[in-house]
């Protein structure tokens, strides 16, 4: 019996919560990498993962940081992403923003062990030298569909912000029917303010969050490249897709490029979420997405991005929950009612 092909999709930021707190234990708990991790972390004095996600309680302060957040989202993605391989035939790997760290490892362009340490060094030096922080704002209707002319107008004013004096702003990721605007605090508050008369939307400020992917993190990305040499990158055992749309093919991929890109492009400039799930989509044809834990958010803009472009013949949120009823386009493992149907 044939396996479905499936593109996988690694988490960002933000999708370890509350609620997500012992996923790793309760899905994965006796992988021999996690002890791995936790003696890699116990090497340089920070707390185990296994200590973080077992905690009794939840902490804003602690599990969100992200010299704690993002190794913790990388076990469990990465795990998911191995045990999806089981029943699905992998074409592509892509992630949003931190995502883009765990696809390269999921693919095979760096290992386990070394995906880990890069994406502990990044989310140590962005929670240690991160400056600014990030606003979530949709361009889409509550149908999923986009507002005629809004993307154009919110990016003009992304634009006119952060060219007055002493203000920052920039787009930092193209999240589907939503813009992921970061910039320093009077460019952040200037956006907030030009935004909040509408009832039907609202800028969600992410905490703990860094000005991600501007040029703001210009710092974070030399530490980056002046700490993590090119050893440990591999060519890809398969196809990656980057945060612009650009495929990394199978045992061709310049590692050069790769580690220049990864620890450089991709710190400072906008990542385009939309344009790698519509490459994806164009390019591998698969059957399914699916998403690796951990957390449940990013589904809506696999949809919206593939709503874009009409994929399928799905134009709108009404049209992807029918198709999903039917046939599931778009897997989430970390929901527990879909999570079965990737393994």
């Amino acid at each position: 019996m044939s396996r479905p092909t499936a593109v996988l999709i690694c988490p960002g930021r933000g999708t370890y919560n509350k609620a997500e707190l012992g996923t790793l234990t309760r899905t994965h708990g006796s992988n021999p990498l996690i002890k791995e991790w936790d003696a890699f972390r116990a090497q340089d004095g920070q707390p185990t993962l296994s200590e973080l996600d077992t905690a009794p309680h939840f902490s804003g302060a602690r599990h969100t940081t992200g010299d704690n957040a993002s190794p913790l989202i990388y076990a469990c993605s990465y795990l998911d992403a191995q045990a999806a391989r089981e029943n699905n035939e992998v074409v592509a790997v892509t992630g949003n923003s931190l995502g883009w760290y765990i696809a390269l490892a999921a693919g095979g362009g760096t290992n386990a062990h070394d995906g880990m340490k890069i994406v502990n060094t990044m989310g140590t030096f962005m929670h240690e030298h991160g400056l600014g922080g990030q606003i979530l704002y949709p361009f889409v209707d509550t149908n999923w569909q986009a507002i005629p002319n809004e993307e154009e107008r919110l990016l003009a004013l992304i634009a006119d912000i952060g060219e007055r004096p002493d203000h920052t702003l920039a787009l930092s990721i193209h999240l589907g029917g939503m813009l992921v605007v970061a910039g320093n605090d009077l460019g952040l508050a200037a956006f907030e303010q030009s935004t909040s008369d509408d009832p039907d939307r609202k800028p969600l400020r992410l905490p703990n969050h860094a000005a991600f992917h501007t040029s703001l993190m210009q710092d974070v990305a030399e530490m980056g490249q002046g700490t993590l040499p090119r050893s440990l990158f591999t060519d890809p055992e398969t196809a990656l897709i980057d945060g612009r749309g650009k495929v990394w093919h199978p045992k061709s991929s310049n590692l050069n490029d790769l580690r220049d890109y990864t620890l450089g492009h991709q710190v400072t400039h906008t990542y385009d979420f939309t344009a790698a799930i519509i490459s994806a989509a164009r390019n591998f044809a698969p059957e399914r997405f699916i998403i690796t834990g951990p957390g449940t958010t990013l589904g809506s803009a696999v949809a919206q991005a593939l709503i874009s472009i009409r994929w399928q013949g799905i134009d709108s949120k009404a049209a992807f929950v029918t198709r999903q009823e039917s046939d599931p386009l778009i897997i989430s493992m970390g929901r527990e009612d879909q999570r079965r149907l990737a393994l």
